[in-house]
């Protein structure tokens, strides 16, 4: 298992995740740190002979990282890469990642159709096998400051995963446009790298400016502390443009809360109509000042604040209801993101499972 093992960011969890959940099906694995120089401290180390590898290493960053190996590693071993992806076409810049694995493991179909290009015939949907892991949960309301007697909207995102695409400013004005200034509503702002993205924050604290029923938290936190402020969450809301698998509302539905979403791309994989509030959009040429996603022709969602705005109030006014979307969504969720594709992923490529 190669890949950011350390790192506060969706690939660090996801590599975590998968190991874990591989060491449960009985294989036998290791962990290797691979990354980009200056990003991502590689002690030297020797790969177990034959052992297959996985990289959680998006494509673009794959050979250099791969190049920080020893020389020789990846000679006569199998090579996945474990590759996640917002939009319906991969950049053309992904090929030449594509040239250094065996084959494509996507977290999701939406992003499978995005890779078959890259590998045909060689790529895999694999969700995170989110259900097949115990989800330890550190924290509550009062170790986080939040009020005990307040319904409280939580959002989560990594400003390093595109403020374009993860679309806060959606979220703020769904939450206004719900709730106003009342006291007796709260919306929970959690903010991954803000030092990183100064003009980014500024801009949500211009749009948070002057309502005190919003909180930004920019502390860092520990998996078990994230999905802590999960499960302190009345709703869970992702007002995105695109993702492409969607790990925080994911966690989210199979601790039991009720999810807001966009209902289109990754999040699919595991949301329902009954599971989820699943908020309309339209689709619209992608565009992201910092060029990740400017791919001719993409388009991703534009998700209707108004409408996400009457799920919210509808959950608020109706606890029984949130609590059966709660029930329906943590259901699903185990449903769809056990361990069996990993399993059989793994057993497609000669690696039996013990377990």
């Amino acid at each position: 298992m190669a890949g950011e093992i350390e790192a506060a960011n969706g690939l660090g969890e996801s590599a975590r995740i998968l190991h874990g959940a591989i060491g449960g099906l009985g294989v036998g694995v290791s962990s290797q740190a691979l990354g980009l120089p200056g990003l991502t401290a590689m002690p030297i180390t020797t790969l177990p002979p034959g052992a297959a590898l996985l990289a959680v290493v998006n494509a673009p960053f794959l050979p250099a990282a791969i190049a920080r190996l020893e020389r020789g590693a990846l000679r006569t071993r199998p090579v996945v890469g474990y590759w996640a992806w917002e939009l319906p076409v991969a950049p053309p810049a992904w090929r030449a990642g594509a040239r250094f694995v065996h084959e494509i493991w996507a977290p999701s179909a939406f992003c499978a159709t995005a890779f078959a290009p890259l590998k045909p015939g060689r790529v895999r949907v694999v969700p995170l096998p989110l259900a097949a892991m115990p989800l330890q949960i550190l924290g509550t309301r009062a170790a986080f400051g939040l009020p005990e007697q307040c319904f409280i909207v939580t959002v989560c995102f990594n400003l390093a995963s595109s403020f374009a695409r993860k679309n806060p400013l959606a979220a703020i004005a769904a939450f206004k446009a719900a709730f106003g200034a009342s006291r007796d509503h709260l919306l929970v702002l959690k903010l991954a790298h803000p030092e990183a993205y100064a003009h980014d924050l500024a801009t949500i604290r211009h749009a948070v400016a002057g309502q005190a029923n919003i909180r930004l938290i920019t502390a860092t936190l520990s998996d078990e502390q994230l999905r802590g402020l999960l499960a302190c969450a009345d709703v869970v809301l992702s007002l995105h443009r695109a993702e492409g698998f969607g790990l925080v509302p994911a966690t989210a539905m199979l601790l039991g809360r009720a999810v807001v979403a966009t209902g289109w791309s990754g999040n699919m994989e595991y949301m329902a109509p009954d599971a989820a509030g699943l908020v309309e959009y339209r689709l619209v040429p992608a565009q992201d000042e910092r060029g990740t996603y400017a791919v001719p022709g993409a388009r991703w969602a534009e998700p209707d604040t108004e409408h996400a705005a009457a799920l919210l109030r509808a959950l608020a006014d109706t606890p029984e209801a949130r609590a059966a979307q709660g029930r329906a969504g943590q259901a699903l969720a185990r449903a769809r993101l056990g361990d069996a594709p990993l399993r059989a992923a793994l057993e497609g490529m000669g690696v039996p499972c013990m377990c």
